[in-house]
């Protein structure tokens, strides 16, 4: 993290401002960590990222001061602040996602496929499901136990943990997602799991 926002996001900043274009906004980078351990810079986006975004959201202390953080870049009053929102997310909660998507995404995939169980996924502890490419089905069953995929990636299973590491996160997550009923989506199964072997070696010493 020190060599990302030392040697990119920092100096991308500085070079703005020093062309008369100070940025004040959401700044997403997208990076590759090579075998040294170098981070790389492949891209900015000028958003926040999806699905990333779903872990933050999870890891906020009071989701009001994300408000007002937005409110303050945008009426210029971000001066003097810093370690108030320095202090946003809490360092106890570890979050991970997973994106169930339609199957044969990226390439074609099918729309209107039902989907069901989303209120016995959401109420795996720790867990919200965000919808990314869902609407509403014309069927009369509650909005949250019946949707209709009408997108790629259809749903970010989100689930944080405090104190379990990325390995609570990925169990809860994945208890989530098999509770969902939708058997024309998929999931990867390996989300996390580089975090999740560094934590059981760790443990194992």
């Amino acid at each position: 993290e020190r060599a990302i926002m030392e040697e990119c996001v920092k100096p991308t900043v500085a070079a703005l401002k020093d062309m008369g274009r100070p940025f004040v906004g959401v700044l997403f980078g997208g990076f590759m960590v090579d075998g040294s351990g170098k981070p790389k810079l492949l891209e900015y986006n000028i958003r926040f990222g999806d699905p990333e975004c779903q872990c933050l959201m999870k890891r906020l202390r009071d989701p009001g001061a994300l408000l007002q953080l937005l409110t303050d870049a945008a009426t210029g009053e971000l001066a003097g602040k810093e370690a108030a929102y320095g202090d946003m997310f809490d360092p106890e909660l570890t979050a991970l996602v997973v994106v169930m998507a339609a199957k044969g995404y990226p390439g074609a995939y099918e729309k209107g496929t039902p989907i069901r169980e989303l209120g016995a996924a959401g109420d795996v502890k720790g867990v919200t499901v965000f919808h990314a490419g869902t609407r509403a089905a014309e069927s009369g069953e509650p909005a949250d136990e019946l949707c209709e995929a009408a997108g790629g990636r259809v749903l970010g299973v989100t689930a944080a943990s405090r104190g379990g590491g990325v390995t609570g996160a990925q169990r809860r997550a994945y208890e989530a997602v098999d509770a969902v009923d939708w058997p024309e989506g998929f999931v990867r199964r390996d989300i996390g799991w580089r975090a999740v072997a560094r934590e059981e070696a760790a443990a194992s010493k």
